[in-house]
Protein backbone atom coordinates (compact mmCIF):
# COMPACT_ATOMS: atom_id res chain seq x y z
CA UNK A 1 0.00 0.00 0.00
CA UNK A 2 3.09 2.32 0.84
CA UNK A 3 4.46 1.82 -2.93
CA UNK A 4 0.71 2.62 -4.50
CA UNK A 5 0.69 5.81 -2.06
CA UNK A 6 4.24 7.20 -3.18
CA UNK A 7 3.36 6.50 -7.12
CA UNK A 8 0.25 8.39 -6.53
CA UNK A 9 1.70 11.31 -5.02
CA UNK A 10 4.48 11.38 -7.65
CA UNK A 11 2.26 11.64 -10.30
CA UNK A 12 0.57 14.14 -8.63
CA UNK A 13 3.50 16.02 -8.13
CA UNK A 14 4.47 15.62 -11.87
CA UNK A 15 0.44 16.87 -12.96
CA UNK A 16 0.59 20.26 -10.57
CA UNK A 17 2.06 23.65 -12.01
CA UNK A 18 3.02 25.62 -9.30
CA UNK A 19 1.92 29.18 -9.43
CA UNK A 20 3.75 32.31 -8.93
CA UNK A 21 3.53 33.45 -5.71
CA UNK A 22 1.23 37.19 -6.93
CA UNK A 23 -1.05 35.17 -8.59
CA UNK A 24 -4.69 35.41 -8.05
CA UNK A 25 -6.06 32.22 -7.49
CA UNK A 26 -9.46 30.61 -8.30
CA UNK A 27 -11.14 27.49 -7.34
CA UNK A 28 -12.99 25.96 -10.31
CA UNK A 29 -15.06 23.07 -10.60
CA UNK A 30 -15.51 22.40 -14.32
CA UNK A 31 -17.43 20.19 -17.02
CA UNK A 32 -15.84 21.57 -19.53
CA UNK A 33 -13.32 19.18 -21.44
CA UNK A 34 -9.38 20.21 -20.14
CA UNK A 35 -8.68 21.26 -24.00
CA UNK A 36 -11.38 23.52 -23.78
CA UNK A 37 -10.91 24.83 -20.94
CA UNK A 38 -7.10 25.22 -22.00
CA UNK A 39 -8.51 27.50 -25.01
CA UNK A 40 -10.59 30.10 -22.49
CA UNK A 41 -7.39 30.46 -20.01
CA UNK A 42 -5.65 31.23 -23.40
CA UNK A 43 -8.23 33.81 -23.95
CA UNK A 44 -8.68 35.36 -21.02
CA UNK A 45 -4.84 35.12 -19.72
CA UNK A 46 -5.17 32.81 -16.81
CA UNK A 47 -3.34 29.71 -15.90
CA UNK A 48 -4.38 25.85 -15.49
CA UNK A 49 -1.88 24.80 -12.21
CA UNK A 50 -3.82 21.49 -11.57
CA UNK A 51 -6.81 19.24 -10.33
CA UNK A 52 -7.12 19.63 -6.77
CA UNK A 53 -9.92 16.75 -6.19
CA UNK A 54 -6.65 13.89 -7.55
CA UNK A 55 -8.47 11.18 -9.58
CA UNK A 56 -12.23 12.75 -10.58
CA UNK A 57 -10.28 16.03 -12.14
CA UNK A 58 -13.86 17.86 -11.67
CA UNK A 59 -11.91 20.93 -9.19
CA UNK A 60 -9.03 23.05 -10.76
CA UNK A 61 -7.31 25.98 -9.70
CA UNK A 62 -6.92 28.49 -12.10
CA UNK A 63 -4.34 31.49 -11.76
CA UNK A 64 -4.10 34.73 -12.85
CA UNK A 65 -1.52 37.62 -13.38
CA UNK A 66 -1.86 39.80 -10.18
CA UNK A 67 -2.70 43.00 -12.98
CA UNK A 68 -6.50 41.15 -13.28
CA UNK A 69 -9.44 42.08 -11.07
CA UNK A 70 -9.95 39.09 -9.31
CA UNK A 71 -13.77 40.43 -8.52
CA UNK A 72 -14.11 40.79 -12.23
CA UNK A 73 -12.43 37.73 -13.36
CA UNK A 74 -14.52 35.40 -11.00
CA UNK A 75 -17.69 37.15 -12.36
CA UNK A 76 -16.85 35.83 -16.14
CA UNK A 77 -16.25 32.45 -14.28
CA UNK A 78 -19.26 31.83 -12.75
CA UNK A 79 -21.25 33.28 -16.16
CA UNK A 80 -19.38 30.86 -18.29
CA UNK A 81 -21.27 27.80 -19.44
CA UNK A 82 -19.48 24.67 -18.23
CA UNK A 83 -18.09 26.50 -15.02
CA UNK A 84 -20.11 24.93 -12.48
CA UNK A 85 -18.53 26.71 -9.23
CA UNK A 86 -16.16 28.97 -8.86
CA UNK A 87 -14.67 30.94 -5.38
CA UNK A 88 -11.74 32.54 -4.42
CA UNK A 89 -9.06 30.41 -3.11
CA UNK A 90 -8.14 31.84 0.76
CA UNK A 91 -5.36 31.89 2.55
CA UNK A 92 -5.95 30.70 5.79
CA UNK A 93 -4.11 30.23 9.35
CA UNK A 94 -3.45 28.28 12.28
CA UNK A 95 -1.86 31.75 14.24
CA UNK A 96 -3.99 33.85 16.16
CA UNK A 97 -5.93 33.02 19.24
CA UNK A 98 -6.49 33.21 22.60
CA UNK A 99 -4.70 29.72 23.49
CA UNK A 100 -1.78 31.64 25.69
CA UNK A 101 0.07 28.79 27.86
CA UNK A 102 -0.41 28.77 31.61
CA UNK A 103 1.66 26.90 34.12
CA UNK A 104 3.94 24.40 32.85
CA UNK A 105 2.64 20.65 33.66
CA UNK A 106 4.02 18.32 35.86
CA UNK A 107 3.88 15.45 33.13
CA UNK A 108 6.42 17.39 31.08
CA UNK A 109 9.14 16.78 33.64
CA UNK A 110 8.00 13.25 33.72
CA UNK A 111 10.63 12.04 31.19
CA UNK A 112 11.18 8.40 32.56
CA UNK A 113 11.06 5.58 29.90
CA UNK A 114 8.13 3.45 29.43
CA UNK A 115 6.86 0.96 26.88
CA UNK A 116 4.36 1.84 24.89
CA UNK A 117 2.73 -0.89 22.54
CA UNK A 118 6.02 -1.46 21.49
CA UNK A 119 7.94 2.24 21.53
CA UNK A 120 9.58 4.09 23.98
CA UNK A 121 7.74 6.66 25.38
CA UNK A 122 8.01 9.31 28.26
CA UNK A 123 5.77 8.44 31.65
CA UNK A 124 4.17 12.23 31.78
CA UNK A 125 2.76 11.83 27.93
CA UNK A 126 1.55 7.90 28.68
CA UNK A 127 0.02 8.89 31.68
CA UNK A 128 -1.46 12.62 31.54
CA UNK A 129 -4.26 13.48 32.96
CA UNK A 130 -6.34 14.12 29.66
CA UNK A 131 -5.94 10.75 28.85
CA UNK A 132 -7.17 9.49 32.32
CA UNK A 133 -10.32 12.02 31.90
CA UNK A 134 -11.28 10.42 28.51
CA UNK A 135 -10.45 6.68 29.63
CA UNK A 136 -7.85 6.14 27.38
CA UNK A 137 -6.28 3.18 29.14
CA UNK A 138 -9.45 1.48 30.33
CA UNK A 139 -10.95 1.80 26.91
CA UNK A 140 -7.96 0.33 25.33
CA UNK A 141 -7.44 -2.75 27.81
CA UNK A 142 -11.49 -3.15 28.02
CA UNK A 143 -12.17 -4.01 24.52
CA UNK A 144 -8.86 -4.92 23.62
CA UNK A 145 -8.15 -2.29 20.70
CA UNK A 146 -5.07 -0.11 20.11
CA UNK A 147 -6.86 1.71 16.53
CA UNK A 148 -6.81 0.41 13.27
CA UNK A 149 -6.43 2.06 9.69
CA UNK A 150 -5.07 4.99 8.42
CA UNK A 151 -5.53 8.55 10.61
CA UNK A 152 -4.80 11.30 8.12
CA UNK A 153 -3.68 14.57 9.47
CA UNK A 154 -4.37 18.12 8.01
CA UNK A 155 -1.14 20.09 9.00
CA UNK A 156 1.95 21.58 9.33
CA UNK A 157 3.40 17.83 8.85
CA UNK A 158 5.51 15.88 11.20
CA UNK A 159 8.95 15.21 12.15
CA UNK A 160 9.28 11.74 10.67
CA UNK A 161 11.86 10.33 13.23
CA UNK A 162 10.16 11.16 16.37
CA UNK A 163 10.51 8.07 17.94
CA UNK A 164 7.34 7.24 19.26
CA UNK A 165 5.66 7.86 16.16
CA UNK A 166 7.81 6.22 13.57
CA UNK A 167 6.55 2.84 13.68
CA UNK A 168 3.31 4.02 12.39
CA UNK A 169 3.82 6.68 10.09
CA UNK A 170 3.09 6.50 6.37
CA UNK A 171 5.35 8.57 4.18
CA UNK A 172 2.17 11.33 3.37
CA UNK A 173 2.70 14.67 0.88
CA UNK A 174 3.62 18.06 1.33
CA UNK A 175 1.25 20.44 -0.57
CA UNK A 176 2.98 23.29 -0.20
CA UNK A 177 5.86 22.56 -1.98
CA UNK A 178 3.90 19.67 -4.00
CA UNK A 179 6.49 16.22 -2.95
CA UNK A 180 5.95 12.71 -1.86
CA UNK A 181 6.79 13.72 2.29
CA UNK A 182 4.63 15.39 5.07
CA UNK A 183 7.52 16.36 6.78
CA UNK A 184 7.52 19.18 8.65
CA UNK A 185 11.52 19.18 9.11
CA UNK A 186 11.42 20.37 5.39
CA UNK A 187 10.06 24.17 6.56
CA UNK A 188 13.31 24.39 9.22
CA UNK A 189 15.96 25.88 8.28
CA UNK A 190 17.69 27.29 11.73
CA UNK A 191 20.64 25.33 13.66
CA UNK A 192 19.09 22.29 15.30
CA UNK A 193 18.67 22.84 19.08
CA UNK A 194 21.38 21.20 21.42
CA UNK A 195 20.30 18.91 23.41
CA UNK A 196 19.01 19.74 26.65
CA UNK A 197 18.29 17.27 29.19
CA UNK A 198 18.38 19.01 32.41
CA UNK A 199 16.66 22.57 31.10
CA UNK A 200 13.00 23.37 32.80
CA UNK A 201 10.56 24.03 30.22
CA UNK A 202 9.79 27.70 28.88
CA UNK A 203 6.97 28.74 27.66
CA UNK A 204 6.36 30.36 24.13
CA UNK A 205 3.00 31.92 23.33
CA UNK A 206 2.68 30.62 19.61
CA UNK A 207 -0.13 29.11 17.96
CA UNK A 208 0.81 25.76 19.00
CA UNK A 209 0.82 27.42 22.34
CA UNK A 210 3.75 25.28 23.08
CA UNK A 211 5.87 24.70 25.94
CA UNK A 212 9.40 23.61 25.44
CA UNK A 213 12.41 23.16 26.49
CA UNK A 214 14.50 26.33 26.77
CA UNK A 215 17.12 25.74 23.98
CA UNK A 216 14.31 24.85 21.37
CA UNK A 217 12.14 27.79 22.50
CA UNK A 218 15.28 30.04 22.18
CA UNK A 219 15.56 29.04 18.44
CA UNK A 220 11.62 29.48 17.81
CA UNK A 221 10.31 32.48 20.08
CA UNK A 222 9.64 35.53 18.59
CA UNK A 223 10.16 34.40 15.22
CA UNK A 224 7.17 34.17 12.87
CA UNK A 225 8.62 31.96 10.24
CA UNK A 226 7.93 29.05 12.89
CA UNK A 227 4.85 30.59 14.29
CA UNK A 228 3.08 27.04 13.99
CA UNK A 229 6.11 24.95 14.03
CA UNK A 230 6.17 21.94 15.84
CA UNK A 231 1.83 22.03 14.99
CA UNK A 232 1.39 18.97 13.04
CA UNK A 233 3.72 16.35 15.09
CA UNK A 234 2.06 17.70 18.98
CA UNK A 235 -1.57 16.44 17.04
CA UNK A 236 0.03 13.20 15.64
CA UNK A 237 0.95 12.60 18.99
CA UNK A 238 -2.45 12.72 20.81
CA UNK A 239 -3.74 10.54 17.87
CA UNK A 240 -0.88 8.20 18.50
CA UNK A 241 -1.81 8.29 22.39
CA UNK A 242 -5.22 7.56 21.83
CA UNK A 243 -4.69 4.79 19.05
CA UNK A 244 -1.55 3.75 19.15
CA UNK A 245 -1.86 0.87 16.09
CA UNK A 246 -3.49 3.01 13.94
CA UNK A 247 -1.07 4.08 11.13
CA UNK A 248 -0.50 8.08 10.81
CA UNK A 249 -1.04 9.68 7.40
CA UNK A 250 0.99 13.64 7.62
CA UNK A 251 -1.04 16.10 4.55
CA UNK A 252 1.17 18.87 4.81
CA UNK A 253 -0.70 22.00 3.59
CA UNK A 254 0.35 24.27 6.23
CA UNK A 255 3.54 26.38 6.42
CA UNK A 256 5.08 26.50 9.45
CA UNK A 257 4.55 30.03 9.67
CA UNK A 258 0.84 28.50 10.38
CA UNK A 259 -0.45 29.86 6.18
CA UNK A 260 -2.10 27.68 3.66
CA UNK A 261 -4.09 27.95 0.91
CA UNK A 262 -7.98 26.27 1.04
CA UNK A 263 -6.60 24.71 -2.30
CA UNK A 264 -3.86 22.86 -0.84
CA UNK A 265 -6.62 21.85 2.07
CA UNK A 266 -9.09 20.29 -0.48
CA UNK A 267 -5.80 18.55 -2.20
CA UNK A 268 -5.40 17.06 1.02
CA UNK A 269 -8.87 15.63 1.58
CA UNK A 270 -9.49 14.70 -1.66
CA UNK A 271 -5.83 12.53 -0.98
CA UNK A 272 -6.40 11.08 1.98
CA UNK A 273 -9.91 9.46 0.92
CA UNK A 274 -7.98 8.55 -2.15
CA UNK A 275 -5.63 6.99 -0.31
CA UNK A 276 -7.04 4.53 1.81
CA UNK A 277 -7.50 7.25 4.91
CA UNK A 278 -10.55 6.16 7.45
CA UNK A 279 -10.02 9.46 9.35
CA UNK A 280 -9.34 12.72 8.81
CA UNK A 281 -8.34 15.29 11.62
CA UNK A 282 -8.32 18.72 10.80
CA UNK A 283 -7.13 20.83 13.54
CA UNK A 284 -7.67 24.00 12.10
CA UNK A 285 -10.52 26.32 11.51
CA UNK A 286 -11.69 29.53 9.46
CA UNK A 287 -14.84 31.85 9.15
CA UNK A 288 -15.62 31.59 5.21
CA UNK A 289 -17.92 29.22 3.88
CA UNK A 290 -16.86 27.50 1.04
CA UNK A 291 -18.51 25.51 -1.46
CA UNK A 292 -15.85 23.54 -2.96
CA UNK A 293 -15.01 22.46 1.07
CA UNK A 294 -18.68 21.31 1.79
CA UNK A 295 -18.26 19.45 -1.58
CA UNK A 296 -14.80 18.01 -0.46
CA UNK A 297 -15.97 16.68 2.76
CA UNK A 298 -19.27 15.36 1.06
CA UNK A 299 -16.89 13.22 -0.93
CA UNK A 300 -15.25 12.22 2.07
CA UNK A 301 -18.35 10.90 4.14
CA UNK A 302 -19.75 8.85 0.73
CA UNK A 303 -16.35 7.38 1.32
CA UNK A 304 -17.14 6.47 4.70
CA UNK A 305 -14.03 8.31 6.06
CA UNK A 306 -14.73 10.17 9.24
CA UNK A 307 -13.61 13.60 9.23
CA UNK A 308 -13.04 16.04 12.78
CA UNK A 309 -11.93 19.18 12.80
CA UNK A 310 -11.58 21.44 16.18
CA UNK A 311 -13.91 24.09 16.60
CA UNK A 312 -11.18 26.92 17.08
CA UNK A 313 -9.71 29.06 20.15
CA UNK A 314 -11.52 32.99 19.52
CA UNK A 315 -13.50 32.04 23.10
CA UNK A 316 -16.63 32.94 21.08
CA UNK A 317 -20.12 31.43 21.19
CA UNK A 318 -23.33 31.33 18.62
CA UNK A 319 -23.47 33.30 16.10
CA UNK A 320 -20.50 32.66 15.01
CA UNK A 321 -19.73 29.45 12.48
CA UNK A 322 -16.21 28.26 11.73
CA UNK A 323 -15.34 25.65 9.07
CA UNK A 324 -14.88 22.55 8.41
CA UNK A 325 -16.73 22.44 12.10
CA UNK A 326 -19.90 23.69 10.95
CA UNK A 327 -20.26 21.58 8.52
CA UNK A 328 -21.87 18.99 10.46
CA UNK A 329 -23.45 16.17 7.81
CA UNK A 330 -20.22 15.16 7.37
CA UNK A 331 -17.91 16.56 10.29
CA UNK A 332 -18.10 16.43 14.31
CA UNK A 333 -16.64 19.58 15.79
CA UNK A 334 -14.65 19.54 19.11
CA UNK A 335 -14.47 21.91 21.72
CA UNK A 336 -11.91 22.00 24.30
CA UNK A 337 -12.24 21.58 28.07
CA UNK A 338 -10.13 21.94 31.02
CA UNK A 339 -9.03 18.93 33.40
CA UNK A 340 -11.96 20.00 35.74
CA UNK A 341 -14.59 19.64 32.74
CA UNK A 342 -15.23 23.60 32.20
CA UNK A 343 -15.44 25.09 28.97
CA UNK A 344 -11.41 26.25 28.49
CA UNK A 345 -11.78 30.38 28.56
CA UNK A 346 -10.21 30.31 24.83
CA UNK A 347 -12.76 27.49 23.69
CA UNK A 348 -15.23 28.37 20.97
CA UNK A 349 -18.92 27.10 21.55
CA UNK A 350 -22.24 26.11 20.74
CA UNK A 351 -23.85 23.59 19.11
CA UNK A 352 -23.66 24.79 15.41
CA UNK A 353 -20.10 24.11 15.74
CA UNK A 354 -19.45 21.37 18.41
CA UNK A 355 -20.09 17.93 18.51
CA UNK A 356 -18.39 17.06 21.53
CA UNK A 357 -15.88 18.46 23.69
CA UNK A 358 -12.08 16.93 24.63
CA UNK A 359 -9.29 18.56 27.15
CA UNK A 360 -7.53 20.66 25.57
CA UNK A 361 -5.14 22.61 28.42
CA UNK A 362 -1.76 21.38 28.64
CA UNK A 363 -1.58 18.59 26.64
CA UNK A 364 1.99 16.71 27.21
CA UNK A 365 2.86 15.58 23.31
CA UNK A 366 5.42 14.43 20.69
CA UNK A 367 7.07 17.47 19.50
CA UNK A 368 9.97 17.51 17.23
CA UNK A 369 13.27 17.01 17.82
CA UNK A 370 12.51 13.56 19.87
CA UNK A 371 10.91 15.80 22.91
CA UNK A 372 7.52 16.51 24.16
CA UNK A 373 5.81 19.66 24.46
CA UNK A 374 2.60 20.76 26.20
CA UNK A 375 -0.17 22.40 23.64
CA UNK A 376 -3.70 24.36 24.68
CA UNK A 377 -6.05 24.68 21.98
CA UNK A 378 -8.93 22.97 20.38
CA UNK A 379 -6.14 22.19 17.84
CA UNK A 380 -5.20 19.47 20.82
CA UNK A 381 -8.37 18.40 21.73
CA UNK A 382 -9.81 17.25 18.04
CA UNK A 383 -7.57 14.39 18.06
CA UNK A 384 -8.36 12.97 20.90
CA UNK A 385 -11.98 12.39 19.13
CA UNK A 386 -10.26 11.35 15.94
CA UNK A 387 -8.08 8.79 17.64
CA UNK A 388 -11.31 7.52 19.25
CA UNK A 389 -12.63 6.78 15.96
CA UNK A 390 -9.71 4.93 15.14
CA UNK A 391 -10.78 2.72 18.56
CA UNK A 392 -14.37 2.47 17.30
CA UNK A 393 -12.81 1.03 13.68
CA UNK A 394 -10.96 -1.45 16.20
CA UNK A 395 -15.05 -2.95 16.75
CA UNK A 396 -16.23 -2.36 13.61
CA UNK A 397 -14.64 -1.77 10.76
CA UNK A 398 -17.31 -0.25 8.57
CA UNK A 399 -18.02 2.17 11.18
CA UNK A 400 -18.77 6.05 9.32
CA UNK A 401 -19.37 8.95 9.97
CA UNK A 402 -23.26 8.86 11.32
CA UNK A 403 -22.08 6.03 13.20
CA UNK A 404 -18.95 7.16 14.67
CA UNK A 405 -20.73 10.16 15.78
CA UNK A 406 -23.93 8.86 16.99
CA UNK A 407 -21.13 6.61 19.57
CA UNK A 408 -18.88 9.21 20.43
CA UNK A 409 -22.73 11.11 21.06
CA UNK A 410 -22.36 9.11 24.21
CA UNK A 411 -20.50 11.64 26.42
CA UNK A 412 -20.09 13.36 29.89
CA UNK A 413 -22.48 16.21 29.84
CA UNK A 414 -21.09 19.67 30.70
CA UNK A 415 -23.37 22.21 29.98
CA UNK A 416 -25.23 24.23 27.57
CA UNK A 417 -23.55 24.79 23.81
CA UNK A 418 -21.02 22.01 23.82
CA UNK A 419 -22.89 19.68 21.94
CA UNK A 420 -22.82 16.59 23.06
CA UNK A 421 -20.59 16.93 26.18
CA UNK A 422 -16.79 15.95 27.10
CA UNK A 423 -15.77 12.10 25.38
CA UNK A 424 -15.82 9.96 27.25
CA UNK A 425 -13.96 6.65 25.25
CA UNK A 426 -15.74 3.79 27.54
CA UNK A 427 -19.30 4.87 26.89
CA UNK A 428 -18.38 5.26 23.07
CA UNK A 429 -17.15 2.16 22.51
CA UNK A 430 -20.00 0.53 24.62
CA UNK A 431 -22.39 2.08 22.82
CA UNK A 432 -20.97 0.41 19.77
CA UNK A 433 -20.34 -2.92 20.72
CA UNK A 434 -24.23 -2.35 21.82
CA UNK A 435 -25.44 -1.39 18.69
CA UNK A 436 -23.29 -4.44 17.36
CA UNK A 437 -25.64 -6.70 19.64
CA UNK A 438 -29.00 -5.39 18.76
CA UNK A 439 -28.12 -5.50 15.15
CA UNK A 440 -27.33 -9.88 15.42
CA UNK A 441 -30.02 -10.55 16.67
Amino acid sequence: MKRRMWLAGALLALLWTTPAMADNRFIVRSALAPNVLGEFCDLLGCRVAGALDGTRNQVLLLTTPSTIDPAIFLNILRSTPGILDAELDDLISLVGSLNAVTTPPPGLTDNAPINFFGTTVWNGYAKQPASKIVHVHEAQQTFHVAGTGIVADIDTGVDPNHPALQSVLLPGYDFTRNQVGGSEMTDFTSSTPPPCQNCQPAMVNQSTAAVLDQSTAAVLDGNFQYAAFGHGTMVMGVIHLVAPKAQLLPLKAFRSNGTGYLSDVLRAIYYAVQNNANVINMSFDFTTASTELTNALDYANRQNVICVASAGNDGQGPPLLVYPAALQNDVMGVASTSDLDTRSTFSNYGNEIVWVAAPGEAIVTTYPFSTYSAGWGTSFSAPFVSGGAALLRSLRSDVNQSMAASALANAQYIGTDMGNGRLDLLRALASLQAGDASQDQ
